[in-house]
């Protein structure tokens, strides 16, 4: 069963963008063809410094490491996700708020209390509630809120024709040359326009230094003013794409240092997600970290059996702990490069890293290769929370 807050799936949000190393995962389950007919296709990646000049053409050849990447409007990807989830069986229940968590070891149960004061059991509890988790407390045993990162992003998706991109010369290359994909970089800023559906659509992400202190929500309406005077003085491309936007959002972006554990006491209640490991938008990993979180679980339950709960979930943990802030390092690694990118840099390291150790992973292969090794460690040896490496991994 799946409780979700929201009580409708809504045309909301913005980009999404799933890696290869999730789209392999995707594919398997038959879901390749209806996720590539909503996402964008552009063929390169063109980084350019803040004044227009080109700093690097990345070409973006499909499939990379034997998959395919998956790129388009969030509530379109959702649906597909959300359909497959209903054609497998699965009960989910919209508009259910859930206000407590619990377990019972004696009985080998966790379970949740929703907002009717319904109460659901079950021998594990999955909790993917956002990088504002409320069952993060419950896991770690203390109250850990999110902080600002010091960047916010300004967000929009519109339509390209009913808002004059593609008859103003400035911004039509969007759109006439099928889906593109733009990046532009400055200090301390960094601007991505991409164009979808055969340039039909556009969407535009500015992330730039924000101190501003975050107290309850994170996400307000913007205005375009203050996005047009980041990019007054930057290739001119940049403030004509901007002021074709009819509105946007103001996205403040929360980080965390990385928590103790992201399982229970009991073992039982589990953090995935941006719960556990919130990611950066220039890690492109959120959800492709989300997707293998919850493929490797699923594996890892099924070896431990129905009996072996707690050894499944922390097997699991072992697995993908260092591997997410492997992938956390590089996605703010990338976002300093680009920020410190001066007008005349030019050059691969520029690119948007989509090594090997990433893109390449086969996470259903992986958690069957390791996890007779892994469990085995933790009943000879017992649980321990686990370590991390703290070093940027770029390749191979």
């Amino acid at each position: 069963m799946i409780i979700e807050k929201v009580p409708e799936l809504k045309q909301l949000g913005h980009l999404l963008s799933l890696g290869v190393n999730a789209g392999r995962i995707l594919a398997r389950w038959g879901l390749h063809e209806k996720l590539l007919s909503i996402s964008a296709q552009a063929s390169d990646i063109r980084i350019h410094d803040y004044l227009g000049g080109l700093i690097q053409v990345q070409k973006t050849t499909w499939p990379l490491f034997g998959a395919y990447a998956y790129r388009g409007h969030r509530a379109l990807l959702h649906e597909v996700l959300f359909e497959h989830a209903k054609s497998l069986g699965i009960e989910i229940r919209m508009g259910q708020q859930v206000v407590e968590y619990w377990e019972d070891e004696a009985n080998g149960k966790a379970g949740v209390k929703i907002q009717t004061g319904e109460l659901f059991d079950a021998d594990v509890i999955v909790a993917a509630d956002g990088v504002k988790s409320f069952a993060r407390q419950f896991v770690i045993g203390y109250r850990d809120n999110p902080k600002p990162s010091g960047y916010a992003i300004y967000r929009a998706w519109f339509d390209a024709e009913e808002h004059g991109v593609t008859t103003d010369p400035l911004t039509d290359f969007l759109s006439i040359h099928g889906d593109q994909f733009h990046v532009w970089t400055g200090k301390d800023v960094h601007f991505i326009v991409c164009s979808s559906d055969r340039g039909k659509t556009i969407c535009l992400l500015l992330t730039h230094k924000d101190d501003a202190a975050v107290d309850g929500e994170w996400s307000f309406p913007g205005k375009i003013e203050d996005v047009l005077d980041i990019v007054k003085d930057w290739d001119p491309r940049c403030a004509a794409i901007v002021s074709k936007a009819p509105s946007c959002i103001d996205w403040k972006l929360l980080i965390h240092d990385p928590l103790p554990t992201w399982v229970s006491k009991s073992g039982r209640v589990v953090l995935i997600g941006d719960a556990a490991h919130p990611f950066l938008p220039s890690s492109v990993q959120g959800a492709s970290q989300a997707v293998e979180d919850g493929l490797t679980l699923a594996i890892t339950l099924s070896l431990a059996g129905k009996d072996n709960v707690q050894l499944g979930t922390r097997t699991w943990e072992s697995m993908r702990y260092q591997r997410v802030r492997d992938a956390q390092l590089l996605g703010e690694s990338t976002r300093n490069k680009w920020h410190a990118a001066k007008v005349g840099d030019t050059g691969k390291s520029f690119e948007l890293p989509m090594p090997e150790w990433l893109m390449g992973f086969d996470a259903e292969a992986h958690a069957y290769a390791v996890y007779d090794g892994i469990a085995r460690s933790i009943v000879e040896e017992g649980y321990r929370q686990p370590t991390l490496t703290e070093q940027v991994r770029e390749s191979p």
